[in-house]
């Protein structure tokens, strides 16, 4: 399987106690030496409206949010299908609420 690349879209599961939905990959690349382990933010349609939910119109996906209260780290095996690459300017908007939520920015 080809490594999940920073800012994809993929269709993961999250096994028996969760569903298979879309999230996009936020960590930078890792080496063969590494753990192969991807950090996912999960794409929901059961929005809040939380300062930690992110809106994106992302073809091919539900009008919903990338909610990075909702990060998880799965290995690849968990990982389906790319479903859609975001925008650069897509992934910083994650980004940021990921800084905000995990206390790097104010």
């Amino acid at each position: 399987m080809p490594k999940a690349q920073r800012g994809e879209v993929w269709q993961i599961d999250l096994g028996l106690a969760g569903k298979v939905r879309p999230a996009v990959v936020v960590n930078v690349a890792f080496s063969d030496s590494e753990r192969a382990l991807y950090a996912l933010v999960s794409h929901t349609t059961s929005v809040r409206g939380t300062r930690f939910e992110v809106a994106l119109d992302v073809p091919g996906l539900q009008p919903c949010a990338f909610d990075v209260q909702q990060m998880v780290t799965l290995p690849d095996a968990k990982l389906l299908r790319r479903r859609a690459v975001l925008r650069p300017d897509q992934l910083r908007q994650i980004e940021n609420a990921l800084a905000l939520w995990l206390g790097l920015r104010q």
